[in-house]
């Protein structure tokens, strides 16, 4: 691995983000020593971190921001960094969807991306025609990393509308549809998230034609993502918002109250053993 300075940081986002873990620890007249202390790291860790010898983590962007006293440069860069794994069509929605203030999700058949489990995501993620072992691995890193939003100190308020047949649909092996059922229970548990179900016995409602996402920032939609085939797509079309939002209030005016809502998935995951 050539020395840091000997390396293009336009390369790829990792080499920019150890380029500028450099230069703000020299501007900040620090040593390695000197920064791994106030970050809580070993020196060894930073130096492997800015000579590309060891990815850096969720973890340490935060620190390297705290001890540096950025305003979450760090972590920022440490996000473009995980998403250069992601799907190229994924990407432009990520951006948008880590400055939200609220989101609202409404899925007809999967478990949300910002709800599945490891094992329930990998065995999705494997079922695309012609992907690699490697594609999986580099997919599925992108899908947890993008998990961290419901984990920050400031998260997005998050309301998750989901047809029965979402919980209902064994996805990987019996246990890996409890194990996700369970991690529903216990997400559902944070107050900045609302989990709830449109029954069966609802039947036919405007939701059925397909999932979506929307962002919102001051109480107004700015960003959504629709699901389709081949690809999902960003949405920012006033227009188009408007009418995804009528058909967010639509679908929720068919759920199941929150606790009742937590009563049937309890059930599911009783039923399956």
């Amino acid at each position: 691995m050539p020395p840091i300075k000997d390396t293009d940081p336009s390369e790829s986002p990792r080499t920019f983000f150890a380029a500028e873990l450099r230069r703000y620890r020299e501007a900040a007249r620090l040593s390695q020593r000197a920064l791994a202390s106030r970050m809580g790291f070993s020196e060894s860790l930073v130096a492997m971190v800015e000579t590309l010898r060891r990815p850096p983590t969720d973890d340490f962007a935060r620190a390297c921001d705290k001890a540096l006293g950025l305003d979450g440069t760090m972590v920022r860069l440490y996000i473009a960094m995980t998403w250069d794994k992601a799907s190229e069509h994924l990407r432009p929605w990520l951006e948008e969807e880590e400055d939200a203030e609220a989101l609202r999700s409404w899925e007809p058949t999967l478990i949300p991306g910002l709800l599945q489990a490891e094992a329930y995501a990998r065995a999705l993620i494997a079922t695309a025609p012609g992907i690699t072992p490697e594609e999986v691995e580099d997919r599925l890193t992108s899908r947890m990393r993008r998990q961290s939003l419901l984990h920050r100190d400031r998260p997005p308020t998050v309301t998750f509308l989901m047809d029965e047949a979402v919980i209902r649909r064994r996805i990987g092996s019996a246990a890996v549809m409890r194990e996700q059922l369970r991690l529903l229970l216990e997400i559902a548990q944070h107050p900045n998230v609302t989990i709830q179900i449109v029954p069966y016995d609802a039947g036919e409602h405007c939701g059925l034609a397909g999932g979506f996402i929307i962002a919102e920032r001051n109480g107004t939609a700015y960003a959504a993502y629709t699901d389709a085939q081949p690809n999902g797509r960003t949405i920012q079309n006033r227009q188009i918002l408007a009418e995804l939002t009528a058909t967010y209030d639509a679908v929720r005016a068919e759920v199941l109250p929150f606790k009742q809502s937590l009563r049937l998935i309890q059930e599911v995951v009783n039923q399956s053993g």
